[in-house]
C-alpha cells in the first residue's frame, strides 16, 4: 500500500509544467480507453448471456450522460494516440531532441493537433445528443 501511496503523491506532488501535465493526461486518457473498452466487452457478452439486459444497456447508452461520456473518450482516443506518437518518433528518430523547450513545444502541439481533430468530433456528438434526446435541430439536423 505504502507503493500505490508513494505513486499517487509523487504523481500529484511533481510541478514539471508541460511535461508533467502530458504524463499525466496520457494515463488519464490510456485509462479512459480501457475503462471502455472493458465496459465495451462486457456489455457485448450480454447479447450472448442475457439479452435483455444488453438492451437495458443499450437504452443506458442513448442517455445525455453517456452522450457526454463518450465525448469525452473521443478526446482520450485522440490526445492518446497524438501523444503515443510524439513520444514513439522522439524515441525512435531523433533522441537527442529530448530537451526541455523541445518537450515543452511538442506538448503544445500535441494538445492543439488533438483539439483540432477532436472539435468536429465533439460538435457532430453534441448535435446528436440534442437532437436525439431533447428534439433540437441545429443547422438543419
Amino acid at each position: 500500500m505504502s507503493t500505490l501511496k508513494t505513486t499517487l503523491t509523487g504523481y500529484a506532488g511533481y510541478r514539471g509544467r508541460e511535461g508533467h501535465w502530458s504524463f499525466l493526461l496520457h494515463r488519464i486518457t490510456g485509462l479512459g480507453v480501457v475503462l471502455f473498452l472493458t465496459i465495451h466487452i462486457i456489455d457485448i457478452a450480454f447479447v450472448y448471456f442475457r439479452p435483455a439486459l444488453f438492451l437495458e444497456a443499450l437504452a443506458l447508452y442513448q442517455t445525455t450522460l453517456f452522450g457526454i461520456g463518450e465525448i469525452a473518450l473521443i478526446f482520450c482516443v485522440f490526445f492518446h494516440g497524438v501523444n503515443g506518437l510524439r513520444i514513439a518518433y522522439f524515441d525512435m528518430f531523433k533522441p537527442g531532441m529530448w530537451s526541455i523547450e523541445m518537450q515543452r513545444k511538442s506538448t503544445r502541439t500535441t494538445l492543439i493537433i488533438s483539439i483540432i481533430l477532436w472539435l468536429p468530433a465533439a460538435f457532430w456528438m453534441v448535435r446528436n445528443i440534442l437532437f436525439h434526446n431533447y428534439g433540437i435541430a441545429l443547422f438543419g439536423g
